[in-house]
C-alpha cells in the first residue's frame, strides 16, 4: 500500500524508522485513531530460510548494512547495522529485560545521568510491550543448570535469574529456529520482534502506511518557523508532511538528521540543546566468552538464565544462544577447524556486558570530505574509567568461577563496530543545557519533533535496552495520541 492510496498523503504523524521505538510509537498512535506514515530505509527480509543460514548471515554478513564510517582517529570501520523492516529487532537475541528501579537515577561516580522519569512511569508500558511481544520464561536446560549450580550456590556472590524471552513456546519443535534465534531473523515468526508483533498487526489498517526503500535525508519546515518541523525529504526527492515527525532511525542515525537540520537552519548556536546532539553515546562494554569443558553440551536454547554478582552492580552475563556451529566461529583462527569443532561441542558461550556511563566526548557526528558528509563514530572506553575497571574485574571473576566449575574460558572483546546495544545520542532530560529531548519525547526548543528510539536513553543499564526502547515508544505514542497508560485486561505472557 502506498501513502497516496491510503488517505491522499495526509497524516497526523510520520515515523522515520521501523525498529523497536518507531514500531511501538506507530502502533500506539494508529490504534488510538491517528493516521501514521512509517518510512523505512530498508525492505522486508526474505522468508526463504536465508536469514537462518550461518554461512550467509555470519560468515558472509549478507544482511548487514555495510555503511562506511570513520572513528575518532579517522580510521575506517563498518558498524554492524541492519536496514530492514523491524530493524535490529529482527536479528536480536530476544532477551527482553526491564531496567531496574535504581537504573533510572543518576550515579555521578559511575558517570551515569538520570532519567527525567522514574520506573513507575515506564512500568505500564513495560507490561504492554511484554504482552505484545509474547515475553515468557523458559526452563534452564541441563547443561547450563550444571554450570549455574556450580557457580551460583547458596554461599556464592553470584546470583541467577530467568531471562524473559520473546520466543514462542513452540520454537523447540523447529531445531533450525531454536538453535539459531540469537543473531538470526525468524522465518516462521517464532520470535517477538517489531515487525511480527507490531507492524504486521497494522498491515490492513487504513490509517497506516509503511513505505520501504524510503531513506530520509532531511527534515523540513514549511511554516517559515525553523523551530517547527512538519515534513521530511527522501533521497529520491519525495516529500511528505505531517503534524508530528518522530525520529526513530536509531541512535547512530537520528542525531545526524537532527544535526543536519540545525546546521542548515542556523539553529546550532541558538538552541541550548543543540550542542548535546550526538553526544553521550553508549554501546555497553561487551565481551564474548567461550568456556570449554570435558562434557558435550546438548542444550538447545541456552539463553535462559541471567547471572549477576553482588560486587558488580553495573554488569551482567547471559549465555549466548549459540550451538557448536556458531561457537566454532568464536574460536581462535589459528586452531585447526576439526579441533575447533571438537572443542565447540564441549563449549558454552557467554555474553558479558557492563553499563557504560555518559561522556559527551563519546559521540556521533558527521564531517565533510569533499562533497560528501562522512559519519563519525567517536567512542573511547578509556573515557569511562569506572566502567572499564568494573568490566575487567567482572570478566576475571567469571573466568575464575567457570574454572572452578571445570571450564576453561577464552574471551574476545566486542569492538567499536559492535553496535547492537547503541543508545544515548539524543538523551532525555529536564535541562536543555544537558539533554536533547524532554520527559515526553519532544526535542527541546522544537515543535512537532519527537524521538522514539534508543538515542533518548540517558542510561544503558546492565541489561539489553530493547524492552525499554519498546516501552518508551509506546509511551511516546500514547502521549501524541493524548492517551493515558493502558490497563491491560489480558493475561500477561510472562510466566
Amino acid at each position: 500500500m502506498t501513502p497516496l492510496d491510503s488517505h491522499d498523503g495526509h497524516y497526523d504523524a510520520i515515523v522515520i524508522g521501523s525498529g523497536a521505538g518507531g514500531a511501538a510509537a506507530a502502533y500506539r498512535m494508529v490504534t488510538a485513531g491517528l493516521r501514521v506514515l512509517q518510512l523505512e530505509k530498508g525492505g522486508y527480509l526474505p522468508t526463504d530460510g536465508s536469514t537462518l543460514d550461518v554461512e550467509r548471515v555470519v560468515r558472509r554478513g549478507e544482511f548487514l548494512a555495510r555503511e562506511q564510517w570513520v572513528d575518532g582517529h579517522g580510521a575506517r570501520l563498518v558498524p554492524e547495522e541492519h536496514f530492514n523492516v523491524g530493524g535490529k529487532t529482527r536479528w536480536y537475541g530476544a532477551a527482553l529485560l526491564r531496567f531496574a528501579r535504581a537504573e533510572f537515577a543518576s550515579e555521578p561516580k559511575f558517570g551515569c545521568q538520570g532519567w527525567p522519569i522514574g520506573y513507575d512511569d515506564l512500568a505500564p508500558y513495560y507490561q504492554e510491550a511484554e504482552s505484545l511481544l509474547g515475553v515468557r520464561e523458559f526452563g534452564v536446560e541441563p547443561g547450563l543448570q550444571r554450570i549455574v549450580a556450580s557457580i551460583a550456590g547458596p554461599s556464592s556472590a553470584w546470583r541467577s535469574a530467568p531471562i524473559p524471552m520473546a520466543l514462542a513456546p513452540e520454537i523447540l519443535r523447529f531445531p533450525s529456529e531454536a538453535r539459531h534465534f540469537d543473531g538470526f531473523a525468524s522465518v516462521r515468526g517464532l520470535k517477538g520482534d517489531a515487525q511480527h508483533s507490531l507492524l504486521d498487526l497494522m498491515a490492513n489498517n487504513p490509517r497506516y502506511a509503511l513505505v520501504t526503500g524510503a531513506e530520509v535525508t532531511s527534515l523540513r519546515s514549511t511554516r517559515g518557523t525553523p523551530q517547527h518541523i512538519d515534513g521530511v525529504r527522501l533521497a529520491d526527492g519525495r516529500e511528505f508532511e505531517a503534524a508530528g515527525i518522530v525520529l526513530a532511525a536509531g541512535a547512530l542515525h537520528s542525531p545526524r538528521l537532527l544535526a543536519r537540520y540545525l546546521d542548515a537552519n542556523g539553529l546550532r548556536h541558538t538552541l541550548p540543546m543543540a550542542d548535546n546532539v550526538g553526544r553521550n553515546l553508549k554501546l555497553h562494554l561487551l565481551t564474548a566468552m567461550v568456556a570449554v569443558g570435558v562434557r558435550k553440551q546438548n542444550d538447545v536454547l541456552r539463553k535462559t538464565c541471567l547471572l549477576t554478582h553482588e560486587k558488580f552492580a553495573h554488569s551482567s552475563v547471559q549465555p549466548l544462544g549459540f550451538d557448536a556451529e556458531l561457537i566454532a566461529n568464536l574460536m581462535p583462527a589459528l586452531l585447526p577447524r576439526p579441533l575447533a569443532r571438537m572443542l565447540s561441542e564441549r563449549a558454552y558461550g557467554f555474553f558479558l556486558q557492563t553499563e557504560d556511563g555518559s561522556d559527551p566526548r563519546n559521540r556521533v557526528n558527521e564531517c565533510r570530505r569533499g562533497e560528501a558528509l562522512e559519519p563519525v563514530l567517536d567512542y573511547d572506553r578509556q573515557r569511562l574509567a569506572a566502567a572499564a575497571r568494573e568490566h575487567r574485574r567482572f570478566t576475571w571473576a567469571l573466568t575464575r568461577a567457570l574454572l572452578g566449575a571445570g571450564l576453561i574460558a577464552a574471551t574476545r572483546r566486542i569492538g567499536l563496530a559492535g553496535t547492537a546495544h547503541v543508545c544515548g545520542t539524543l538523551i532525555c532530560g529536564t535541562d536543555p543545557a544537558t539533554s536533547v529531548v524532554d520527559a515526553e519525547g519532544r526535542v527541546h526548543g522544537m515543535q512537532g519533533l519527537y524521538v522514539a528510539d534508543g538515542s533518548v536513553l540517558p542510561r544503558s543499564s546492565r541489561v539489553n535496552p530493547s524492552l525499554s526502547i519498546y516501552a518508551w515508544g509506546l509511551r511516546l505514542g500514547a502521549h501524541l495520541a493524548g492517551q493515558r497508560p493502558r490497563v491491560l485486561v489480558v493475561e500477561e505472557a510472562l510466566t
